[in-house]
């Protein structure tokens, strides 16, 4: 069973190797790595280029190409195109693999076709690392997966193995979505439908989280209005969705919720002017979800304005009330 690792990088000329060793220290072959750059105006294609003449091989194939749109969905969505292996990985190019991460995707896969079940989704553990140089496991949930992702972005881009004839099947990576491309392409893979397993053992995926030079960036409020827009994507994509409408209902109220969630951060990085009207919209939407019944004045509006004051103050545990609240 080959397996695919997609990579877009974006000007990571000095950062990519280290990315790359652990890549090539992978246990398992056949491997191919489809690597794309996005436009670079640094030397990382070139960096890109000799990789592939260093390591190129019947059992480890590495592809070059490139994208000219200058978005990661449009990157990952080029590597997809160039992708054969039955299996998928998307990767970032400043994040870390354990050198058995595949090999442990591919054990899955095989133990769960002996017993007769194909998969189209596997979620696996991952390591955050924070500029303080911390760490913490990052959330992971073998169950209500949807809530978990919508809360803690369990499927994000480093954080799953996909079938490639079950992503096809889906609409790929948007490619016009400014942030949180992984976290609505998450919810829509959720939505098709999958066949999921949880891979278990220690975690195999360092993030980084590591400060200025991380891809996951620092503060939200230099890009105010292009994360509320994909709230807003999510919750269409939920409202059209063919769940019961129960589920419709908890899934739109937790993603008012994350709204809730930026708008504290947007407190907490000295923004008031942006946290303040955001709040209000999300407590408006939360409001009227309930339609301002006696549950939600006298219970669940109480704690709702508690939860941003948390947030706001950098404390955490936060979601876990929320998945019960909402």
């Amino acid at each position: 069973m080959e397996v695919s690792i997609i990579i877009p990088v974006y000007n990571r000329a000095a950062v990519v190797p280290t990315t790359l060793q652990t890549v090539l220290a992978q246990t398992y072959r056949p491997l191919q790595v489809v690597l794309v750059d996005n436009d670079s105006t640094d030397h990382s294609l070139q960096v890109l280029e000799q990789f592939k003449q260093d390591h190129n091989s019947e059992d480890f194939k590495v592809v070059v190409t490139s994208e000219s749109h200058h978005t990661a969905g449009a990157a990952r969505n080029r590597g997809f195109e160039c992708a054969t292996g039955e299996w998928v990985l998307f990767f970032d190019s400043d994040d870390l693999m354990e050198q058995d991460l595949v090999e442990s995707y591919v054990n899955t896969i095989t133990k769960y076709q002996e017993k007769g079940r194909e998969l189209d989704l596997i979620s696996a553990k991952s390591t955050l690392v924070f500029p303080d140089g911390a760490q913490r496991p990052a959330p992971f949930h073998r169950n209500d997966l949807f809530a978990q992702h919508i809360l803690h972005g369990q499927l994000a881009t480093q954080r799953y193995a996909v079938r490639r004839e079950f992503f096809a099947s889906t609409d790929g990576w948007n490619i016009n979505l400014p942030g949180w491309n992984d976290w609505e392409l998450g919810l829509r893979l959720l939505l098709a439908n999958p066949r999921v397993a949880f891979m278990g053992g220690l975690s195999k995926v360092i993030i980084n989280h590591n400060g200025a030079d991380s891809i996951t960036g620092t503060e939200f409020h230099s890009r105010q209005g292009q994360w509320e827009y994909v709230i807003d994507i999510m919750i269409n994509e939920v409202r059209c969705s063919k769940l019961k409408a129960k589920h419709k209902r908890r899934f739109e109220r937790l993603l008012e919720y994350r709204r809730l969630v930026l708008a504290a951060q947007y407190q907490r990085e000295g923004c008031p002017e942006l946290a303040k009207p955001l709040c209000r919209e999300a407590y408006q939407k939360l409001q009227e979800s309930y339609s301002n019944n006696r549950r939600w004045r006298w219970f669940i509006a109480p704690v709702t304005r508690h939860l941003f004051s948390r947030i706001a103050a950098g404390k955490r545990g936060s979601a876990r009330i929320a998945r019960l609240l909402y």
